[in-house]
């Protein structure tokens, strides 16, 4: 599992790169990816849902982002990027296409409703977060 997140966060890394994130922040912005990625893989041993886990993971991704956020004081989707891009079902989306090519249509359905709940989880993650932060903010204020 750490062999996994190390490589996650290099993947992360290099979609910071091509952001153009710099000097530390592209560290801290690619720890959250790694971050991201472990958590999936400690929730999937756990719950045997991927959307689950996948939900799960975009809350942990979104957390660290809004937290380096605010101490870095930089946009949260400057770290956001990078800690979700290791969760995108880019392979779902190319399985369910591959099976629709090959006419397998029953595989090809049941792979894009797999990939589109993945990203759908991935979303509301997100979401989620974003929004419990801005309440705290506004109850702040």
């Amino acid at each position: 599992m750490i062999l996994n997140s190390i490589y996650a966060f290099f993947s992360s890394l290099g979609f910071g790169i091509l952001f153009n994130i710099r000097g530390k922040l592209l560290i801290i912005a690619s720890l959250g990816g790694g971050l991201a990625w472990l958590t999936y893989l400690i929730a999937g041993r756990l719950q045997p849902s991927i959307v689950f886990s996948l939900f799960l993971a975009a809350m942990m991704g979104s957390i660290y982002s809004e937290i380096m956020a605010r101490i870095y004081k930089n946009p949260v989707t400057m770290f956001i990027i990078c800690a979700i891009i290791p969760l995108v079902p880019g392979g779902g989306m190319y399985y369910a296409s591959l099976e629709a090519v090959k006419g397998n249509f029953n595989v090809a359905l049941s792979k894009g409703a797999e990939t589109l709940f993945s990203a759908g989880a991935i979303a509301v993650g997100i979401v989620f977060v974003a929004s419990i932060s801005t309440i705290f903010k506004k109850i702040k204020k």
